[in-house]
């Protein structure tokens, strides 16, 4: 079963120098049907103008990931990081028992565009962590490019959960597939493009919740990007 979110039918913040989009419900976006999809807690869209950002703040037991579309964003935390980010990296940090951070757009002249996903941990109260990887586009292209695991194998950040993070870039009428174990979940969120995943057509910015589906066939009607979630 693939149920279709469409992108229109998010949750919208206006804030100025932050325009965030909230696929599940977060802060004053609140919707019963949209607390996540199995342990994927938060995909967040957000738009952040030159020289604005999110001041020091802590989280608690989630698995922070950002990517980065365009643009660059500052990150400073507790334990001691401080790094700017860009397009094709992969962030993680593991807030654990608590953390404090801040992201900052450092540029003077242009925004930055970037995906903050939350999932929640397999564990409570485990040690903070941070871990950063660079993943080229030649990396993505025409395939499910691995790019957060439980495990970390095939060079991949290492969560705290069952979950596996597909990165990729797909050309006009290029196609990939993805066979899903029983009993697992899947989402699939289009960053831009045109898609259709097993018939279902998907433009920049929808998501399509997946159960019950043995495998996923993927081909691109435009210039695609997307990330696929491997769920338990």
């Amino acid at each position: 079963m693939i149920v279709l979110r469409k992108s229109s039918d998010r949750g919208h913040a206006d804030h100025g120098w932050l325009q965030s989009d909230h696929t599940f419900s977060f802060a004053d976006y609140y919707d019963p049907r949209e607390m996540g999809w199995g342990p994927l807690r938060v995909i967040n869209e957000d738009r952040v103008q030159p020289g604005k950002g999110f001041g020091t703040h802590g989280h608690r037991d989630m698995e922070i990931i950002s990517y980065v579309l365009s643009g660059q964003l500052q990150h400073k935390d507790s334990m001691g990081n401080g790094t700017v980010i860009r397009p094709g990296d992969v962030q993680r940090m593991s807030a654990g028992t608590g953390v404090q951070h801040s992201e900052f757009n450092p540029s003077p002249t242009a925004p930055v565009h970037f995906l903050q996903i939350w999932i929640q941990p397999d564990a409570l109260g485990i040690a903070p962590g941070y871990e950063e990887k660079h993943f080229a586009p030649e990396d993505k292209r025409g395939r499910l490019r691995l790019v957060a695991s439980r495990d970390g194998r095939e060079g991949s950040v290492t969560i705290h959960q069952d979950a596996d993070l597909f990165a990729s870039l797909l050309s006009p009428q290029e196609r990939v597939s993805h066979r899903l174990a029983a009993g697992r979940l899947a989402y699939l969120h289009l960053v831009k493009g045109a898609v259709r995943v097993n018939g279902i057509a998907l433009k920049t910015g929808d998501a399509a919740k997946i159960e019950a589906e043995e495998s996923l066939d993927i081909t691109a009607d435009e210039d695609s990007e997307l990330l696929l979630f491997d769920l338990r």
